[in-house]
């Protein structure tokens, strides 16, 4: 069985999708990519599906339940690469993709999980704050 390889970049995980993806192939990424975010504490996944010529509905679910379990362990998934002929068919299949963010190339993933980081940093440090009217003396 083939495995596909997951690299960490920084604070994300790049998944590069070069081989056929059969059933037994697409539960060992699952596994794999789970076992990885949490040893890493990665808060990104990043999915290239450039070499995808053709991306059916068995990898259109497969991409959303990697999303799904990415972020309940606290990562955000985004899907680069994609060809339009592989867009236009998802639309044609019906397939939403629920709960994946897409960009271009990698590069633009990259970016959107940095923005994406920063902005859960500021909403963190912002809900820290203490009240003021909770904190001022009568």
């Amino acid at each position: 069985m083939e495995r596909v390889p997951i690299l960490k970049i920084g604070d994300i995980l790049l998944v590069s999708i070069q081989v056929d993806m059969s059933d037994q192939t697409a539960m060992a990424l699952q596994e794999d990519l789970a076992e990885r975010i949490v040893a890493t504490g990665c808060h990104g996944v990043i999915i290239d599906i450039t070499a995808l010529d053709i991306v059916d509905s068995f990898v259109g679910r497969m991409l959303s339940t990697i999303a799904s379990i990415s972020r309940v362990l606290d990562a955000e998934t985004v899907v680069v690469g994609m060809r339009p002929a592989v867009a236009i068919t998802l639309v044609e299949l019906g397939l939403s993709l629920n709960g994946i963010r897409t960009a271009l190339n990698v590069e633009r993933g990259m970016e959107l999980i940095a923005a994406d980081r920063a902005d859960d940093f500021h909403d963190d440090e912002f809900h820290d704050r203490p009240d003021p009217e909770q904190t001022a003396s009568p």
